[in-house]
């Protein structure tokens, strides 16, 4: 922590003052993400605040701030890379609330590792130097610009894609001087919303999209000015495969693909002859993240989050698995990935992490094998008093194998608790890990049993569990919530009289209509900036206005002429237990006129409702009061119904 006390001083890091078991777990992190700097002597670190993340640049010699940047109200510096030695390359994103998805603002902002030089090179907030200069180095225009490639042989340029300020558009390649802002553009795309990969040479080879009909296109070209050629189309084979890297002598490169059952598989495809292996693939879940050799962009590997963390490679005699299997051997069973290196690959920044603990971090030193422990994610938090996250399988209804996490308070070993079922958010795509999550382990703490169960439309199962959700709002995904409910109850870890539904965005829509489906399973039922009318959301919210927006509502939701009949909006007289709603007046995700009509609707049934509305919060409550009384309220709303511990009383918050 000394390392970090300069932060504290510039007023980097959020004091928090209130109610010492909630200060516990709203506490913010002492930082998000870190690296090393290519040649080791400096480390990057993104810094939360109460509104917004900042980024500290720190010496390594002496743990001396050198430099910082600190973006506007609900800006966040979401993604950083070192670009040379000397200079850090950040990617602004914006947040509404704070558990709105990070939506990039397209800007990048560069600085020095001293501190100097700091400047936005490109983005919508860019100035000229007015009429009266020709010297114009950076191009003034309505684009959003997001790194690829850092280009290693080049300590000036990197490249970047370019995407228009329009719906849907033709993005392109541009190489982007990183002193000056200066670009030039390399690459047109041959499809829409493309992302781009390259190789080891800076050549652009790969280009990834989808036009407005959300069909999946990858492209692939031998170098610069070859024609493009289309080498997977969704629409025909019903895949989605994206390009992650080349092999080490370039003759193959490596996909991630879905496969017509189960999980994604890594393949390798042969640009010569069209030929795809399959190199690596998990029997149970997709791959998380991919694992590059330090130091190169050569992907040998994978890291797979399913009922525990477990990395798998290409080739598991090769020196690549041997480092990987030697850390998580030392580091007695956590998980751990190599999150950044020095670019001789001699210096690793190691991240080690479980359910019980948010992540340390070390940097290992590769000749002399040894580690060293550089900073903890959440100083003040003891994994050996943290409650316990046990991976849990069962089965839907119809079959379907479903795997989720219970959490039980620490000490608790066995019997019936009081539980709270928590839905996640999304929910496409999205999937429940089994990491440390603060939420969780409040509940915990207040004393009950949390059980998350990934129900199909989840990510991380590959492509048919997730296809299996699509217009299956309040239907089979519903189901999948009450059987994994059952399930629990049917174990021996659940009272069946003391069970509560809990979740925010979808998991808010999951726990009111199981509510209103399921009245004699659930105690009472509570929703955080929710959606509940589904047919407003085909006329209000973010989604519906992108140009791609409402075929994904289509899609996913259904015809919104049928969706009124699975809202919990029109089944509040199904309703019979106590509810509590909390929701954001800036929320434009899930704006708030759900969460009012959902109010006026229980009211109207003679539901007992409980309501908590801040007008200046989003998708999620950004600021330390407004987040203690939510959750000051939300204890408060369980123990009353589920008997467990409450909040200490503290200072209310100012709707």
């Amino acid at each position: 922590m000394t390392k970090w006390a300069a932060l504290i001083a510039m007023g980097m890091l959020a004091g928090h003052a209130g109610a010492v078991d909630l200060e516990r777990y709203l506490k913010r992190d002492d930082f998000a993400d870190i690296k090393i700097s290519p040649d080791g002597r400096y480390y990057a670190a993104t810094v939360p605040m109460e509104d917004r993340t900042g980024l500290a640049i720190l010496r390594r010699s002496d743990g001396k701030v050198l430099g910082s940047f600190v973006p506007p109200t609900k800006n966040h510096a979401s993604d950083f890379n070192w670009v040379n030695n000397e200079r850090v390359l950040i990617g602004l994103a914006e947040k509404i609330g704070a558990l709105d998805m990070p939506r990039p603002t397209g800007e990048l902002y560069a600085i020095n590792a001293d501190g100097g030089r700091g400047e936005l090179l490109v983005g919508y907030r860019v100035e000229s130097n007015g009429p009266g200069t020709r010297i114009q180095p950076k191009k003034v225009e309505a684009v959003a610009a997001f790194l690829f490639d850092d280009m290693p042989q080049d300590e000036r340029n990197v490249l970047v894609s370019i995407w228009p300020f329009s719906n849907d558009p033709f993005t392109r390649v541009d190489r982007l001087d990183v002193m000056t802002g200066r670009r030039q553009t390399v690459a047109l795309s041959p499809v829409r919303r493309a992302d781009f990969l390259s190789d080891s040479n800076g050549q652009v080879r790969f280009a990834h999209g989808a036009g407005t009909d959300n069909v999946n296109k990858l492209y692939y070209r031998e170098g610069s000015g070859d024609t493009w050629k289309l080498v997977n189309d969704e629409g025909v084979n019903g895949r989605i495969e994206q390009p992650i890297g080349f092999s080490e002598d370039g003759t193959l490169a490596y996909f991630t693909s879905q496969q017509a059952k189960g999980s994604d598989a890594i393949v390798s495809w042969n640009p010569v002859t069209g030929e795809r292996k399959t190199v690596l693939r998990d029997p149970n879940v997709d791959p998380s993240k991919i694992i590059f050799r330090p130091g190169t962009t050569i992907p040998v590997g994978a890291l797979y989050l399913g009922d525990k963390p477990r990395t798998r490679f290409f080739d598991e005699a090769s020196a690549d698995a041997r480092l990987y299997h030697s850390l998580e051997a030392a580091f007695g069973g956590d998980a751990i990935f190599v999150t950044s290196s020095t670019r001789d690959g001699k210096q690793l920044l190691v991240q080690a992490w479980s359910g019980r603990n948010p992540g340390d971090f070390y940097v290992f030193n590769t000749e002399a094998k040894n580690a060293e422990h550089l900073i903890s994610r959440s100083s003040w938090i003891d994994a050996k008093q943290s409650a316990k996250v046990l991976p849990v399988a069962l089965k839907a209804r119809d079959g379907l194998d479903m795997q989720g996490y219970l959490t039980l308070p620490a000490g608790h070993e066995r019997g019936a608790l009081p539980m709270v079922v928590l839905p996640h958010g999304g929910p496409f795509g999205v999937f429940d890990s089994g990491d440390y999550d603060s939420e969780t382990q409040l509940l915990a703490a207040a004393g009950y049993a949390v059980l998350q169960v990934n129900f199909r439309g989840s990510g991380n199962y590959g492509r048919a569990f997730q296809q299996a959700g699509a217009q299956q709002w309040g239907a089979a995904m519903q189901d999948d919530i009450t059987d994994a409910t059952r399930w629990a109850i049917s174990q021996g870890h659940a009272d069946p009289s003391r069970i509560c539904i809990y979740g925010a965005s979808y998991g808010a829509y999951a726990a009111l209509m199981g509510a209103a489906r399921e009245p004699g399973l659930y105690k009472c039922a509570a929703g955080y900036v929710g959606v509940y009318d589904l047919p407003l959301m085909f006329t209000t919210g973010d989604i519906q206005r992108r140009g791609s927006g409402e075929t994904y509502l289509r899609e996913w939701l259904g015809d919104p002429q049928k969706l009124g009949a699975v809202s919990p909006v029109n089944l509040a007289a199904e309703i019979k237990v106590p509810v509590f709603l909390a929701a954001g007046g800036e929320d434009e995700r899930a704006p708030i006129k759900h969460t009012q009509r959902m109010e006026a609707a229980l009211k109207k049934a003679g539901v007992p409702v409980e309501t908590l509305y801040y007008s200046t919060e989003g998708h999620g409550f950004y600021t330390d009061p407004h987040r203690r009384e939510y959750y000051t309220k939300l204890l408060a709303f369980l123990a009353k119904n589920l008997g467990g511990e409450t909040a200490a009383a503290g200072k209310p918050a100012q709707p």
